[in-house]
């Protein structure tokens, strides 16, 4: 890719790989995306219910690519699994040159959960931002009572890190419990695990 250099990114875990989306992903994607992913209420609905969260699927994704800046910028993956499509998951940061600090989030279809995907899925990508970025910090949040998402951050070392209040639902608010890895934990646990493939030209679209 020419103009776009990080869509050449490629990142493997045995037989799991993610490469960056492309709009020839969306249709499938938003086909497979299950019901009970949580939309960002950001997102327009344009009055319409029907077909949300596939309409959703596509909005998340082209805003993240036209809002695109080496000091803020968030990188979409879509996940295979021996070739068939599993999910997605994505990497962000906000002045990451100076922060060195990444967010992670992902969802899978249904029929690909408890299979250890998930945890690999969320290694790969911070395979991408520790030793290929060069992070220092990674952070993550999720429901108090999302133990699924909870436990995959735990086991792949992070810790927890307090509480941050969000809105939920149309009117109520919960807390989310927020949790931290550091570069040196990604070391001892990680380092190696992953296949990277990231082109040099990529490094100056995330502030490197």
């Amino acid at each position: 890719m020419t103009y776009w250099p990080f869509l050449d990114i490629r990142l493997a875990v045995g037989d799991i790989v993610l490469t960056p989306t492309v709009d020839a992903d969306l249709p499938a994607l938003a086909d497979l995306m299950p019901a009970d992913v949580e939309i960002d209420p950001r997102l327009p609905t344009f009055g319409l219910t029907e077909g949300r969260s596939g309409r959703a699927v596509h909005t998340y994704y082209w805003r993240n690519l036209g809002n695109w800046r080496p000091d803020n910028w968030c990188l979409d993956f879509t996940v295979r699994v021996g070739g068939v499509l599993a999910g997605s998951q994505n990497l962000e940061a906000a002045d990451f040159a100076t922060l060195r600090t990444v967010e992670t989030a992902s969802w899978l279809g249904t029929e690909f959960r408890g299979r250890g995907i998930g945890k690999a899925m969320r290694v790969a990508v911070l395979a991408l931002a520790f030793e290929g970025l060069g992070a220092l910090v990674a952070e993550t949040e999720a429901w108090h009572d999302n133990a699924a998402s909870l436990g995959v951050s735990r086991s792949v070392g992070y810790v927890d890190n307090g509480v941050r209040r969000h809105a939920r639902g149309a009117d109520g608010a919960d807390d989310m419990a927020r949790l931290r890895m550091t570069r040196e934990v990604w070391a001892a646990r990680h380092a190696g695990s992953v296949d990277v493939v990231l082109p040099a030209g990529a490094l100056p679209f995330f502030g490197v």
